[in-house]
């Protein structure tokens, strides 16, 4: 992830990175990255989650990966997804 495309956020105590990596076709593929849970630091590259779908805009692309990283702490904290 390059890191003048990176992005961050925190969300319940979860940090991540994400971008919208521009394909050679013109669109956009969300990528994050969780750094870890409060200070530890332990980069994990969350599973692509798209099933090939691609985004026409960059800020599409990255509302996904926002989107996803607060699926990925509800799946882990069971909070469920009712809360986004």
């Amino acid at each position: 992830m390059n890191e003048e495309q990176r992005h961050e956020f925190v969300y319940r105590g979860w940090r991540f990175a994400y971008c919208a990596r521009r394909m050679a076709t013109g669109v956009y593929r969300p990528e994050v990255v969780c750094l870890g849970e409060g200070t530890a630091t332990q980069e994990t590259m969350l599973p692509n989650d798209t099933n090939e779908i691609a985004y026409a805009t960059e800020a599409e692309a990255l509302r996904h990966a926002q989107q996803q990283a607060m699926r990925w702490v509800h799946d882990r904290t069971g909070d469920g997804q009712g809360q986004l």
